[in-house]
């Protein structure tokens, strides 16, 4: 039996105070975790796409990061505090938010890329800061998926609705389209989202 916090799949792991978040007292297994958080993540879905939806406005953004993970964890919708090897360090989580989101309101008023690559160019921009302290790219796929509706676009499938937690071949075609976007070639991440 592999505990809650165990890492078992390719994710964020989590800092001792983090852990202490967790809402359900019942949890013993990582796949009980796993359980709701999906469940959680189909009820935010929900609640997105039944609503005016506008990424750029933070009361929708935190609002939807908040529903994704309100009833597994009690830090959701809350910047994180800690370190990680991944994003930026926390007291730069707001900055580079602002910048990220004022860019987008430029490419969008401007028009300055099509619509699949600005959400991707969203999606990747979100993964760097990593905002949160677990879920990031649940949730930046997920408003990469809003704001490319909100362009008129289809919603993508990410490697067909492949579980990118886990290791594996799909995760590790997305890791290396995000890499490639590290280096600004967006080409790879835009065909993974639509792959």
């Amino acid at each position: 039996m592999v505990g809650p916090f165990h890492a078992d799949d390719a994710g964020m792991p989590l800092a001792p105070q983090e852990r202490d978040g967790l809402i359900p007292t019942h949890v013993t297994t990582r796949e009980q975790l796993n359980e709701l958080e999906a469940a959680n993540i189909l009820q935010a879905i929900s609640w997105a796409f039944a609503r005016k939806r506008n990424l750029i406005d933070e009361a929708f953004r935190l609002g939807l990061r908040r529903r994704i993970l309100n009833l597994v964890w009690r830090w959701a919708g809350k910047y994180r505090v800690t370190e990680r090897y991944l994003g930026v360090p926390p007291y730069r989580i707001q900055i580079e938010l602002i910048a990220l989101l004022g860019a987008m309101r430029f490419w969008i008023e401007h028009g300055t890329y099509q619509p699949d690559e600005l959400a991707v160019r969203f999606h990747h921009g979100m993964v760097v800061i990593h905002p949160f302290a677990n879920g990031n790219g649940r949730w930046s796929r997920l408003a990469a998926d809003i704001l490319i509706m909100q362009q008129g676009g289809a919603r993508f499938s990410w490697g067909s609705g492949a579980d990118l937690r886990r290791t594996g071949e799909d995760r590790d075609r997305y890791i290396a389209a995000l890499k490639a976007a590290d280096n600004h070639d967006f080409g790879l991440l835009t065909a993974f989202a639509r792959s």
